[in-house]
């Protein structure tokens, strides 16, 4: 475990406003550790929850070191929350081809609000990676997303490499894989780490290469990695995001899960850091006419140490 170095201080408070009445407010906590130490600090950066999708960059760390022949493309969308854009569509179908498998191998299921094809999940590319995993180290592909199957093995094994702890606890994510608990410093430690080890430069830099794919337009991990050169990040469901540029990681987490309040936050985290993103500080409200009507801004100055 790393050695802390700053107490826990104040969550983040991010506030909704519509003119100029506060509407709701959300708390945000996060931890920033670099050569595993927490050098910034928001709530309490011990607080445990799972990855959920923010696992993905670590969860394709098996599958860039089993192969090669993979390109950017299909290592981003490995990596990927989509959106079902067609791009992101093409480059899961791409990736299954590859691997090779068939859509029916997809063991995601079928996601509400989504066309009846599993490809269509927004999970699927991880899926396809898997799949890819499977048959470049000649394992069975039926139970892929299985605790005792070898992928998921190796996934955990991943994680513990990076984090350099063992999970707190396991459960099934929402496509049916095994999710990870760890602690916000952990996971931010995890993420400072991915390019050190062995794939991690590839992922990231797919990542860095194809934030396009890896999320959507309102994504918080795509507009810092737009924003923020060298730095690759992934948002996970209930409100996490972890990020991090090769020195630094963090890890932010919306305790009311939502994800409304990840921008301004992480620009406020960030910024006594070093990293601008200023653009993110306050975000538009908008109806359903595309009327600008509140905003989402955060009042928060966390403390940190250099």
């Amino acid at each position: 475990m790393p050695r802390l170095a700053l107490a826990s201080v104040d969550a983040i408070v991010v506030e909704v406003r519509r003119n100029g009445t506060v509407e709701a407010r959300h708390r945000v906590h996060a931890a920033a550790v670099r050569d595993g130490d927490v050098v910034a600090a928001a709530g309490d950066a011990s607080l445990t929850c799972f990855m959920r999708s923010s696992s993905k960059p670590l969860q394709a760390l098996p599958l860039a070191r089993a192969r090669a022949d993979l390109d950017d493309a299909a290592l981003a969308i490995a990596c990927a929350s989509h959106r079902a854009t067609e791009d992101q569509i093409a480059a899961v179908r791409a990736l299954l081809a590859q691997a090779p498998a068939d859509e029916e191998d997809l063991e995601c299921g079928l996601q509400e609000g989504r066309p009846p094809s599993r490809v269509f999940h927004n999970c699927s590319g991880k899926h396809a990676g898997m799949l890819a995993l499977c048959r470049a180290q000649g394992w069975p592909a039926e139970g892929y997303r299985l605790a005792d199957h070898p992928v998921q093995r190796a996934a955990l094994a991943a994680h513990v490499e990076a984090a350099e702890a063992e999970p707190a606890s396991t459960a099934t994510d929402g496509c049916g894989v095994v999710t990870y608990a760890f602690p916000l410093e952990r996971m931010a430690h995890a993420f400072a780490r991915i390019p050190q080890l062995d794939g991690g430069a590839r992922v990231t830099a797919a990542m860095r290469a194809r934030p396009d794919l890896v999320g959507g337009p309102d994504g918080a991990d795509l507009h810092l990695m737009q924003l923020a050169p060298g730095w690759y990040a992934k948002g996970g469901a209930e409100g996490l995001l972890c990020a991090g540029d090769g020195s630094i990681g963090v890890a932010l987490k919306s305790e009311d899960g939502s994800s409304r309040a990840l921008e301004p936050a992480l620009a406020a985290f960030l910024r006594p850091l070093g990293v601008d993103l200023g653009a993110l500080s306050t975000t538009e409200a908008r109806n359903s006419r595309g009327e600008l009507v509140g905003e989402i801004g955060s009042l928060y100055e966390p403390v940190t140490r250099n």
